[in-house]
């Protein structure tokens, strides 16, 4: 899926389902607000009916709350997630007000945010995980806030892409094309796999 867009980014996403399933339990939410845009990517625990039951149930849940700061979107989700598997999930919010990007994970969703090369340089910033699981424990909370600029790059990714795909994305390129690259490379096979690519725009004219 590609050249999708929000009040603030360009978006693309690229997924698979786990050989031998029917439905993903790996999904995405991307939620344009007054203020900016809202991207979570949410991992039911293992796979099948029941895992895609409860992501469906977080981005439910966390659209309720969109507006919140993400710390309480995860204490929403988890509360509405007590009766399921549970779920592993990053959310981020791009800011087109003061060009910033607040993120945020539990579990192991990967995230990194790859800077517009401007001067050349390749410069990648990753997204620093707690260990938990929504619905059943959360750790203590605490985003993190980067200034952004336009053409930075942010990419969610579920486990079942590999680890150190982050080392073969490379800048400029279309969002969804970007998704489908490190989907083909790097998509382990043994789960179901998301890969969620959103460039900044800056602020809507």
């Amino acid at each position: 899926m590609d050249g999708l867009s929000s009040n603030t980014v360009e978006w693309g996403v690229a997924a698979t389902v786990m050989p031998g399933e029917a439905i993903s339990g790996d999904l995405h939410l991307v939620k344009p607000t007054g203020k900016g845009t809202l991207v979570a990517v949410a991992d039911g625990l293992g796979h099948g009916k029941q895992a895609a039951e409860a992501a469906r149930l977080a981005l439910d849940a966390l659209e309720q709350c969109a507006h919140a700061p993400l710390a309480q979107a995860f204490e929403h989700c988890s509360q509405k997630l007590r009766r399921t598997r549970g779920v592993v999930m990053s959310l981020a919010f791009l800011s087109a007000f003061d060009n910033t990007m607040e993120w945020l994970g539990v579990g192991n969703v990967e995230g990194l945010l790859v800077r517009s090369p401007a001067d050349g340089k390749r410069a990648v910033e990753s997204l620093l995980l707690s260990q938990g699981l929504l619905g059943v424990r959360l750790p203590p909370l605490r985003a993190s806030v980067l200034n952004v600029a336009p053409g930075d790059t942010l990419v969610f990714a579920t486990d079942g892409i590999r680890r150190g795909f982050e080392e073969r994305v490379s800048l400029p390129g279309a969002p969804g094309e970007i998704a489908q690259g490190i989907l083909a490379r790097d998509c382990l096979g043994t789960d179901d796999a998301l890969v969620l690519v959103a460039t900044y725009q800056g602020r809507p004219r």
